[in-house]
């Protein structure tokens, strides 16, 4: 397809296709937060709760691109 192999097609949506989707989410967040009137304390701990699982990922990227160099 366009010349990319099913690799490099894979690569690309799982770095940038889940990194767009995982901004959407801090925006969609975001926006909770705000019209909830959550306060500080409150936004940090939605922040905390539902963005918890994007750290793991991020984490494992970290790790993977240490490991290879």
């Amino acid at each position: 397809m366009f010349g990319f192999n099913e690799e490099q097609i894979a690569w690309f949506g799982l770095t940038v296709g889940v990194g767009a989707f995982m901004l959407y989410m801090v925006f969609i967040i975001a926006q909770l937060a705000w019209e909830s009137k959550a306060g500080k304390f409150g936004t940090f701990v939605l922040f905390l709760a539902l963005a918890f699982g994007m750290v793991g990922f991020l984490a494992k990227t970290v790790i993977q691109w240490v490991l290879e160099r």
